[in-house]
């Protein structure tokens, strides 16, 4: 992005966005930020991450505002958790963050994507996230006219960690740096656990060639959930389907051209036999009626 546009943006982000902590209690907390962190967009993708200063200050300081590099532009490219956690979903509309994510990690630290397009729950949800894991895509909401990724990496006490570290690259103050994306190289992001839910636990699976069919039961409502995930060519669209059948009743499918899983297919069956399975591509599963009273 050009210098002007970005400085724009930050004016009309400053006056809303929260206050940052003290350079002082930043350099204090920014040792307890995981190290581990990738970048938050697909494998090998590279963007510049920019931690500038100007005048006013990147509010918060210490934020990395992940922008266009080369003729790849950012707008509307999918954002992906940098470290496992939960997801905790918001939308401050025309101000601040605009739709924004704030990621809580087992020890405490947490990051923040803001300016998003869209996000993968609606504002007051919550989901389990993995490393990889889509949260949403870039975009230009609230504080912001041009599309870009405002990121930040929060230590436990709540501090802005001024000199960030992604792909095991610290971009300091000041600093602007080309990062390529390792996020998600490595198979699918996603668990049957985190696309079913909490309170979902697997009982079952078949492999299909491809990938995986799960069957999944929630003790806490009853509840049956069917999801298959893919182990290759993850990521790019094909043919999927995921379907639950309790004995008496209809198949419930979901099919359709998806990148990394299908479903889930959800349905109540306490104390019922159910038909459960699922396919990628031209190879598929389908189980007898069984997990009676799962």
């Amino acid at each position: 992005m050009k210098p002007t546009i970005l400085a724009l943006s930050v004016i009309l982000a400053a006056a809303s966005f929260p206050q940052a902590a003290s350079a002082a209690s930043s350099a204090a907390g920014s040792t307890q930020v995981m190290a581990s962190h990738k970048s938050p967009f697909n494998c090998g993708k590279t963007f510049y991450a920019n931690n500038w200063i100007d005048t006013p200050p990147h509010n918060p300081e210490g934020s990395i505002d992940w922008q266009t590099y080369g003729s790849d532009a950012i707008d509307g490219e999918p954002v992906r958790a940098t470290a496992a956690g939960t997801a905790y979903f918001n939308d401050a509309g025309s101000t601040s963050y605009g739709k924004w994510v704030e990621v809580r990690h087992g020890d405490g630290t947490r990051t923040r994507y803001a300016h998003l397009a869209t996000m993968v729950r609606a504002a007051g949800g919550s989901m389990s996230v993995s490393q990889g894991t889509q949260i949403g895509t870039v975009g230009s909401t609230g504080g912001s006219n041009a599309p870009h990724l405002h990121y930040e990496q929060r230590t436990s006490g709540g501090a802005v960690d001024t000199s960030p570290t992604v792909e095991g690259v610290t971009v300091s103050l000041g600093q602007k740096k080309a990062v390529t994306s390792t996020n998600a190289c490595g198979g699918n992001p996603y668990t049957p656990e985190e696309v079913c839910g909490s309170g979902y636990a697997t009982i079952d699976s078949a492999a299909v060639t491809g990938g995986r069919v799960y069957l999944l039961f929630n003790s806490g409502n009853g509840y049956n959930c069917v999801t298959t995930l893919k182990t290759t060519n993850v990521g790019s669209p094909s043919s999927m389907s995921a379907f639950l059948e309790p004995e008496g009743s209809n198949r419930t499918t979901n099919s359709g051209s998806f990148g990394y899983y299908a479903g889930p297919v959800k349905r109540s069956a306490p104390g019922t036999c159910v038909k459960w399975g699922g396919s990628i591509g031209s190879d598929s599963y389908t189980s007898p009626f069984e997990h009676c009273g799962s």
